[in-house]
């Protein structure tokens, strides 16, 4: 999406469109679903990956690669994609996406790399 600010006779391309992606301010129910719903599969090999509910939920919200291209930190997911997939995976209402060890973050990621498709 273009924009044009008036007055200067600039176009602008949407945050959304850079190099450095971020996530949309608005999403909608389909691009929840359609993005970070997670499959059996993935569910799954993500338990058998992880030790505790905080993991769990900061390894599923990894799925975000997908669409953004990169690693989000934690800290910029949108509370409406963390309480999305909170729920999806049947989490306690109070689980929050956060890691221990900085070490622990960098084996979901290079994990999340070749995970299930």
């Amino acid at each position: 999406m273009l924009s044009i600010v008036w007055g200067l006779g600039w176009v602008v391309t949407s945050i959304e469109r850079t190099a450095y992606p971020r996530f949309k301010r608005l999403i909608t129910a389909h691009e929840l679903h359609l993005f970070f719903s997670p499959i059996r599969d993935e569910l799954e090999w993500a338990a058998d990956a992880t030790d505790c509910d905080e993991h769990l939920l900061a390894l599923m919200l990894l799925k975000s690669y997908r669409r953004m291209g990169s690693f989000p930190a934690l800290e910029d997911v949108p509370e409406m994609v963390v309480d999305f997939v909170r729920r999806a995976v049947e989490l306690p209402e109070g689980t929050l996406p956060v890691y221990r060890a900085e070490r622990t973050a960098k084996h979901h990621q290079a994990w999340s790399a070749c995970g299930p498709a």
